[in-house]
């Protein structure tokens, strides 16, 4: 009964038992159940997945609703791309792309430094961070926050792919980067080393799961819900929301970055189609179907609607996107707050033990205890609510 206790409540007891559950069903049970195809599906959804926890943090936490982390997972995507390719092509050659669509003799200048895999391989999470801190730095300052952020954050995606696309001869074009085979001088038509990527990839989603928690407990997670609740009352406290805000938003932009560099190694492929609206949006709807609040509804999210998607446009490959369009609605309609809620929501239904007349039960809050300053945030209100007039 005690062990029963432990387990049951939040600490960490149970998060060291649910990463080790978890990497004991990504790293053993699915490589040693699924086929060779089926296991790179996974390691695709699993890229997804790894965007979606970002998304969870700077949407569920923070109240920002992202609709371009496409911008974020090609600007990780492109670099690996441009490495792998260019570490399969001779010396003094250009890329096969190039020589079919571009009338450049002698490789680009911006493509050169892509040459070195210490110069590609950080690009591919400090370029889209970089990126971001710019963005929110301009856009959260100057207070742009709501539908409007949504907005300009889907316009970027959008400008992206369009910009991707009119550069044929040095980005590809429509078709994008294609035919990689190699990783590391690993050839990639190896089921073996498939295998190796999609652990690298498995490895990658435990670790940003964990930095994820790590923020959301720590102090500045705290902080960071406050302002989703209450901005004004958190500036009014003395805080920058501004900036807790930027934070989040570089620290999904790094995670959609990485996951797009492993979806290059997972696929061997990312064009413009990847990162556009379309996939932007569909990265939202995993997180919002798996939970935007939880640790891990985001990324349970991903998969299962990507899963969904695969699964329904090969059996009913006319009908399958009125179906999956059919489920998204109902967990909006009838859980709320994802698929993640649905435990807690199954047991408030379950009848308790009945109570005896002469021992009283009394009421317990089942709510979690207010963080710091996000009760200083409600007892600072009417103070806010002053300063808005004011201002």
């Amino acid at each position: 009964m005690k062990a029963a206790a432990v387990l049951g409540r939040p600490g960490p007891v149970r998060t060291a038992l649910g990463f080790g559950l978890g990497a004991l069903v990504l790293l053993v049970v699915a490589p040693g159940v699924l086929s060779d195809f089926r296991l790179d599906l996974l390691g695709k959804y699993l890229c997804f997945a790894i965007v979606a926890v970002g998304i969870g943090l700077a949407w569920g936490r923070g109240g920002m609703l992202t609709l371009g982390q496409g911008v974020f997972f090609g600007l990780g995507a492109y670099p690996m791309a441009m490495y792998l390719k260019l570490a399969e092509t001779p010396e003094g050659k250009l890329p096969d792309f190039m020589q079919l669509y571009g009338d450049a003799t002698t490789l680009p200048t911006w493509w050169v430094p892509f040459r070195s895999a210490a110069v590609a391989l950080p690009t591919t999470i400090l370029l889209p961070m970089v990126v971001a801190f710019g963005l929110g730095s301009l856009v959260f300052r100057r207070r742009v926050r709501g539908p409007y952020f949504a907005i300009l954050s889907q316009a970027l995606a959008a400008a992206l792919a369009i910009f991707i696309v009119g550069q044929q001869g040095t980005t590809g074009g429509t078709n994008g980067l294609t035919d990689i085979r190699s990783f590391f001088g690993y050839d990639l038509d190896d089921p073996a080393n498939r295998k190796l990527v999609y652990v690298i990839v498995a490895v990658c989603l435990l670790a940003v799961l964990w930095i994820s928690r790590q923020l959301a407990q720590s102090r500045y997670g705290e902080l960071l819900v406050a302002v989703r609740d209450g901005e004004e009352r958190v500036r009014f406290l003395g805080y920058d929301p501004a900036l807790v805000k930027t934070v989040a938003y570089t620290v999904a932009a790094g995670m959609a970055g990485l996951a797009g560099a492993l979806f290059v190694c997972v696929v061997h492929a990312i064009n413009p189609a990847s990162i556009d609206i379309i996939p932007s949006i569909a990265f939202v709807i995993g997180v919002a179907v798996g939970g935007r609040t939880s640790l891990l509804g985001p990324a349970l999210g991903a998969v299962a609607v990507t899963w969904a998607q695969t699964t329904l446009s090969e059996q009913y490959p006319a009908t399958w996107s009125y179906l999956q369009g059919g489920l998204f609605i109902v967990v909006v309609a009838f859980l709320p707050n994802g698929l993640a809620s649905l435990p807690a929501l199954l047991r408030r239904r379950r009848p308790g033990p009945p109570s005896t007349p002469d021992e009283p039960t009394a009421p317990v809050s089942t709510s979690p205890p207010a963080s710091p300053v996000a009760a200083a945030a409600a007892t600072a209100a009417p103070a806010a609510t002053v300063s808005e007039v004011s201002s």
